[in-house]
């Protein structure tokens, strides 16, 4: 079950069923099956108090994953500033839609296991992301 919720920001135009049924694609192809999941779209503001409350981290992000994945089901809670989605897709050249979706899977990655902190690693949680919006962009509309 995959929950999308808001707090200071509009829902974003997607469409959700097709985004649920990519996250549980792209879980399988890791190994997963999708159990709860919970997407907190937000603001600036709202998730750099969360930063700041439950990581101890003084500054901005675009996502925040809270991992409660068992075994082989896929379970956590996922914030996403959209204000620093809409700045970094600026930053990369990259259309809003097309940088949110690398974000809200990118969450699911990381529930998945993959990590992006240590050396090598932003490498290969790149590759991955690039690999699911593949799949997203294979997926019939």
């Amino acid at each position: 079950m995959i929950n999308f919720n808001v707090e200071n920001v509009s829902l974003p135009a997607l469409d959700y069923r097709r985004v649920g049924e990519w996250i549980a694609k792209v879980a399988d192809a890791h190994g997963f099956r999708c159990g709860r999941l919970s997407y907190l779209f937000c603001d600036d503001e709202y998730i750099l108090k969360a930063n700041k409350e439950f990581i101890n981290h003084d500054y901005y992000t675009d996502i925040i994953t809270f991992d409660y994945t068992r075994r082989d089901r896929i379970a956590g809670d996922i914030m996403i500033s959209l204000d620093t989605v809409a700045s970094n897709a600026d930053k990369f050249g990259m259309p809003y839609n097309r940088e949110l979706l690398r974000v809200i899977i990118h969450g699911v990655l990381h529930l998945c296991g993959i990590n992006d902190k240590g050396p090598g690693e932003r490498e290969i949680m790149e590759h991955h992301e690039d690999e699911a919006l593949k799949m997203w962009d294979e997926m019939p509309e």
